[in-house]
């Protein structure tokens, strides 16, 4: 932390995760305004998910929570480790 914040990087994530919450700002209001949106749905597919039945978008929804959930867990793992054998 302190090694990125010397060379400048921690503001740079600054600035790129504060222009994606702006992006996320604006779609969260669209979607208060009756878009049609679903939250999460940034139509960054790639259409992968085109010609697939109800069934299978779900199955592919709950595989991703599931994933990333266990991303983020083995993360706090990593960060944890990292901060006690410092």
């Amino acid at each position: 932390h302190d090694a990125a914040v010397e060379q400048g990087g921690m503001s740079q994530m600054l600035l790129w995760f504060s222009l994606l919450e702006v992006f996320d700002t604006i779609a969260v209001q669209q979607m208060l305004e009756g878009s049609g949106r679903a939250p999460g749905d940034f139509g960054l597919d790639g259409g992968f998910l085109k010609g697939k039945s109800q069934a299978e978008i779900d199955t592919m929804k709950l595989k991703e929570i599931v994933h990333c959930r266990l991303a983020m867990f083995a993360f706090s793992g990593v960060v944890t480790q990292a901060v006690l054998t410092q």
